[in-house]
């Protein structure tokens, strides 16, 4: 690397922010939205002074203060290779795999993020990135219509080809050229309110399925949603009426919880918004909204397991038109799941940070591992919930299906192919949970093997 690169961190912090801008004023809610999170979370503050420890606390409300995840559709192999390559820039990199076929949605994705925890602490600014599986189109004549039209667009400009390049050479952007990077980078992510289709194509891609349309029709993958995180999204979900904002009708994820586990959102109805036709017709597309998101602790394969037999049993009664008895029902069956800090860790079922208490000491026979449990017994040792910075797929399919229209589907539903979508990335995803227990790994030695 140059002397003269500034670090992929800023990068990602900078052009987060300016994303942030950006969609503050295509979407004038979001601002709203942003304020309320705001608001909510200084009042969960300072009814829970506890929650950061005074260690981390101003790294974490700096984090909470910047946290966004946005989601993107790419319609091509090489959309995805060029995006991997633009968000490598950032310090991004892509982490699991996410198969939305299943639920209906003709796209698997990835997420790409920063994934070591100082560039966390900085900015955790991730994106979910979607690929649309043509395959699934199950008109073949619509099928190559859009496979078409995909493969006449550039959806980079050229100075941000030119820049990835330049970082790819010399291992980083200098200043000035990270400034231009964002804003040619932005572009990209920009709404375009001129259509690359016509009327009728239009329409035939819609008829099909809302997301393809979303996908094909447009000059670039708009970003469709900003999520900023709030430790409170039950208080968040009965203050946006308030604020003249209509929430979907219940919080997705796992139900309300003393130990919050994996991710629970929600979000707001989507936008109209004018376009214009190659026809010169004009129309109305639905595709954008906002979002708000709770994070809490990341699950082991074990944990993981468990939500997925408990959400399934859940899921077997509909109480998707009432929150309220959407949460009862779902704390009733997750009754079954241990919320409490010791129990979760003792089963194995979440990813801990460990670390000794301000003025702890060990004895040499206390540096060993098989001494952890009496350590956290005797106070000299604090647990902390590793937060999860990962996205949950049925989730991921039911935002998706409740602000394009899930009335709308006439795809085949498909199955996973991570090998496929690997080698459109041109690399493989990065595994979520050897990430964590890397985290969870490293606290234990940091106690029991300090010099190693």
């Amino acid at each position: 690397m140059e002397k003269n690169t500034i670090s992929q961190d800023q990068i990602r912090d900078r052009f987060s922010k300016a994303m942030s801008r950006m969609y503050q004023q295509e979407v004038p809610q979001y601002s709203t939205l942003l304020q309320i999170v705001k608001d909510t979370n200084a009042d969960y503050l300072r009814q829970h002074p506890e929650t950061f420890s005074h260690q981390v606390k101003d790294s974490e409300l700096n984090r909470l203060d910047v946290e966004r995840h946005g989601a993107i559709r790419l319609g091509t192999a090489e959309e995805l290779a060029t995006m991997r390559a633009l968000f490598a820039v950032m310090g991004m990199s892509p982490v699991g795999y996410y198969d939305l076929s299943a639920a209906g949605v003709p796209v698997h994705s990835t997420a790409f993020r920063p994934i070591s925890e100082a560039a966390l602490r900085i900015n955790p600014f991730r994106v979910f990135t979607s690929l649309l599986r043509l395959e699934l189109i199950d008109n073949p004549d619509l099928r190559e219509k859009a496979r078409q039209i995909l493969a006449a667009r550039d959806i980079f400009s050229p100075r941000v080809r030119e820049l990835i390049a330049v970082n790819q050479q010399h291992g980083g952007l200098t200043d000035a050229q990270a400034d231009e990077f964002v804003a040619e980078a932005l572009k990209t992510f920009r709404w375009h309110s001129d259509a690359l289709v016509s009327l009728y194509t239009y329409n035939a891609l819609l008829e099909h399925h809302r997301l393809i349309a979303d996908v094909v029709s447009f000059k670039g993958p708009h970003i469709n949603h900003l999520t900023p995180r709030t430790l409170d999204i039950d208080q968040v979900q009965r203050k946006m009426p308030e604020y003249g904002i209509s929430p979907k009708e219940v919080i997705e994820g796992p139900p309300r919880r003393k130990v919050p586990i994996l991710l629970r959102q929600t979000s707001f109805k989507a936008l109209s918004e004018k376009i214009t036709f190659t026809d010169s017709a004009e129309g109305q597309h639905t595709a954008r909204f906002g979002e708000i998101e709770q994070r809490g602790l990341a699950l082991t394969p074990q944990g993981r397991a468990l939500y997925d037999k408990l959400l399934l049993e859940a899921s077997g009664s509909d109480t998707s038109k009432d929150n309220d008895a959407h949460q009862r029902h779902f704390e009733a069956v997750f009754s079954a799941f241990p919320d409490d800090i010791e129990s979760l860790r003792k089963q194995g079922l979440g990813y801990f940070r460990y670390a000794l208490k301000d003025g702890a000491t060990l004895a040499a026979a206390q540096r060993t591992s098989d001494t952890l449990d009496e350590l956290i017994k005797q106070g000299k040792v604090s647990v902390t919930p590793i937060v999860y910075e990962d996205f949950l797929p049925v989730s991921a399919a039911g935002i998706f299906q409740s602000n394009l229209g899930s009335d709308k589907g006439a795809v085949s539903s498909g199955n996973p192919n991570q090998a496929a979508f690997e080698q459109a990335l041109g690399a493989a995803v990065i595994n979520e949970f050897s990430l964590y227990q890397a985290i969870e790994q490293a606290s234990l030695n940091a106690i029991f093997n300090p010099t190693s």
